[in-house]
């Protein structure tokens, strides 16, 4: 909303919203050791230096990519397919493309195991929802047997239906599959199965199945069982450790599902959630100072252990905190202790975006993310002065990951701006730990160099394949017409991109050092799917992936039981030595005339999904969300899908593919379907027949001025039109 209408004191010659002001000094400062008088002067002080350069590194965006246009609409070209070759020159004429710099590893010290040497998925949650905020810390540990049993991991043929009471016959083939995975992740001696055990105990350090037929066996690899809870001859819980990860055992022979088990097993806890990204950018919807407030505060509850979310559950009140630490028996002797949750990072926004919860001395708004940057911090120092009931970080550090940087310059300057907030606050120089998004096109072509800018600090790169795809259209908008969306997983500049953001991860030591990540799984109701074919993300040599759920996390962390993530990362460092780089830089164009079926159906199925999300967003300020396609198939929609078919749809307006009179009707016929879609829920406003409400104007206009928004992000205008709706002005 307009700043005019919100109530501000001065610091340090600051403007401050009071929402805002009160947060921090009455909740954030207290128990830090940080003076308020002081956290205002030093970031009064560090917006004085690090803005005028803030705004240099968005104009020199804008700059360079009016000079991509210019050249990719260039009349030499005149239809023809993009010369590489001489664009590749052409980048490295304007700064674009920089040179790579001599070979190198990373430093980065102090960095948790979760992000060095555990593999295994990685959650990311919207903060602004403490309920789904809990449930994502608290998918460390999870049910195998409940993931398989409520999803379709499992088929419901030959009577193993899901729904209803338990079902035996589906709980037989849960406990089958069970088996199967202890099979592989702990195989026995002897040829023997997990099927055949009677029972388990432990005996001098080491775990011995009981087997049906008579005779023990114990595990192919000892090493294996790491520890155990109750008597070693009976124990009710048995852990294991198989590549990095834990499996918990639970035996019960009085539980429903123990009973039925050869073997008393009641269940098997996977380690599933390793890391969680606490998301202050592309799933919230965070426009004013109050939003803000309200995401800081979950932010904080996180750091001091104390947050919790009471909600309806089946008719009862329920209460949900952060988990405790798991304690057991180590087989070596003394006590072991794992973290009950997840890792947390937190996600800030990007350098394009600006706030009025801050108001410089000529009250004017202040780059966002150094807002963020300084109480996301702030905050953290809650965690590592230790006084909570749980602790996040074990080493003494804070992970924030930094999206939508374009090229080694904005990250060094993110690494500055860490450097600056360290001092403000007190801290030793690389507290603060840097995940790199590598979504934007700018760098990707220079991946080396923005990691070497950040070697001191980094734990994370990330090929985050949707926020890239819309930066790609946007890139080369000029171009031509961009492929069909479908038609875009093959082309070649994707490719090239997943396998340089490994290959250049390794070469620069991120192997047992850092996450070398991949992006997410979109359809949360299709588990079977995900199964099928998300482990080729660790056969890729990723050691994180990103899932929708945690359910997902739990399915998902099967496959690096399965696939040995660090081996695999050594064979590929001596067999990928593609560099890639042309591949990269050749734009994803139409080599072919699309028929009017398939533009019509391409146009309803952007138009669709992009009123779909957008609806949730303007209207009931719901940033990520599982929103039904054209089919009616859920899908995890956030900003970033957002910014595919926004600029998909623009990049046609512009290359004539369809025409302005095409692109309205068709989104007045999905306006429709979308109301249908939304029909039950009793806070839904419907956009037609009206067409004249905030939402489908800020739809409308993300298209159509989509080819004119900076790099093709979709913040403003949906920020804009939120304010809007809010009762604001735009």
């Amino acid at each position: 909303m307009g700043y005019d209408s919100m109530d501000y004191e001065s610091r340090a010659g600051l403007s401050v919203a009071q929402p805002l002001l009160d947060f921090i000094e009455r909740e954030a400062l207290p128990d830090t050791g940080v003076q308020a008088a002081d956290f205002w002067s030093g970031f009064a002080s560090l917006l004085g230096r690090l803005t005028p350069r803030n705004r240099a590194l968005l104009q020199k965006r804008d700059s360079l990519q009016l000079k991509i246009d210019r050249w990719y609409a260039g009349a030499e070209r005149a239809g023809r397919p993009v010369d590489v070759a001489a664009e590749t020159v052409f980048l490295r004429e304007i700064g674009y493309l920089t040179a790579e710099p001599e070979p190198f590893k990373i430093d980065t010290r102090k960095v948790d195991v979760e992000l060095s040497e555990t593999p295994g998925p990685q959650l990311v949650v919207p903060v602004t929802n403490p309920r789904y905020v809990l449930n994502a810390a608290n998918a460390r540990w999870a049910s195998v047997y409940d993931a398989l049993y409520g999803t379709d991991a499992i088929a419901e043929e030959d009577g193993a239906t899901r729904a209803g009471k338990y079902n035996p016959v589906r709980g037989q083939k849960i406990i089958a599959r069970g088996k199967q995975i202890l099979d592989l992740a702990a195989p026995l001696t002897g040829g023997s199965r997990h099927e055949h055990a009677a029972g388990y105990f432990i005996k001098d350090g080491q775990l011995f199945a009981t087997l049906d037929g008579g005779g023990t066996a114990g595990l192919a690899d000892p090493g294996k069982c790491v520890g155990y809870r109750g008597p070693a001859q009976s124990p009710e819980a048995i852990l294991l450790r198989n590549h990095g990860l834990h499996i918990e055992l639970r035996i019960d022979r009085a539980h429903a599902v123990g009973s039925a088990d050869r073997a008393g097993i009641a269940d098997i806890l996977l380690e599933s959630a390793i890391s969680t990204i606490v998301d202050f950018e592309d799933s919230v919807a965070t426009v004013d100072a109050q939003d803000k407030t309200t995401a800081y505060r979950t932010w904080l509850g996180l750091m001091q252990g104390t947050l919790t979310a009471e909600f309806d559950k089946g008719g009862r009140l329920t209460t949900r905190k952060l988990n405790s630490d798991r304690l057991y028996q180590a087989t070596r002797g003394g006590a072991l202790t794992l973290s009950g949750r997840s890792l947390l990072l937190v996600r800030n926004v990007g350098l394009h975006m600006y706030t009025d919860a801050v108001l410089d001395s000529g009250g004017q708004q202040i780059p966002e993310g150094m807002l963020d940057a300084a109480v996301t911090t702030l905050i953290a120092l809650h965690d590592l002065r230790g006084r909570g009931p749980v602790q996040n970080s074990r080493t003494g550090s804070i992970y924030i990951v930094k999206p939508k940087l374009h090229g080694a310059e904005e990250v060094a300057f993110t690494v500055q701006l860490m450097e600056e907030v360290e001092k403000v606050l007190g801290l030793d120089a690389n507290t603060v730990k840097i995940g790199l998004m590598d979504e934007e096109r700018r760098t990707s072509v220079n991946l080396a160099a923005c990691i070497h800018a950040a070697r001191e600090r980094l734990v994370f790169i990330n090929t985050g394949f949707l926020d890239r795809t819309g930066d790609e259209i946007h890139t080369a908008m000029h171009a031509g017409p961009v492929v069909r969306k479908a038609e875009m997983r093959t082309s070649a500049w994707l490719e090239s991109y997943e396998l340089r953001n490994v290959r250049i991860g390794l070469q620069c030591g991120l192997h047992r050092r850092a996450q070398i990540g991949k992006g997410m799984w979109a359809a949360p109701d299709q588990m079977a799917a995900m199964i099928e074919q998300k482990i080729a993300h660790p056969h890729s040599g990723a050691n994180t992936a990103w899932v929708p759920s945690p359910t997902a996390a739990t399915l998902h962390a099967l496959h690096y039981h399965e696939v040995d993530v660090f081996a695999r990362q050594e064979q590929l460092a001596a067999c990928i030595t593609k560099d890639g780089l042309p591949e990269l830089l050749t734009p994803p164009l139409a080599t072919r005339q699309y028929s009017a079926q398939e533009i019509s159906q391409e146009l309803e199925n952007n138009a669709q999904g992009i009123l779909g999300y957008v609806v949730r967003w303007i209207d009931q300020g719901v940033g990520c969300s599982k929103v039904p396609d054209i089919h009616d198939v859920g899908l995890m929609e956030d900003r970033a899908t957002l910014r595919i078919s926004s600029q998909h749809i623009a990049n046609w307006l512009l290359q004539g593919i369809v025409t302005t009179d095409e692109v309205k009707r068709a989104l007045e016929r999905m306006a429709g379907v979308v109301d249908r879609q939304n029909s039950g829920d009793p806070a839904y406003q419907p956009m037609a027949p009206g067409f004249d409400g905030p939402a489908f104007a800020a739809a409308s206009a993300l298209i159509f001025e989509g080819a004119a928004q900076p790099n093709g992000y979709t913040e403003l205008i949906l920020a804009a039109f939120r304010c809007k709706a809010k009762g604001g002005t735009i």
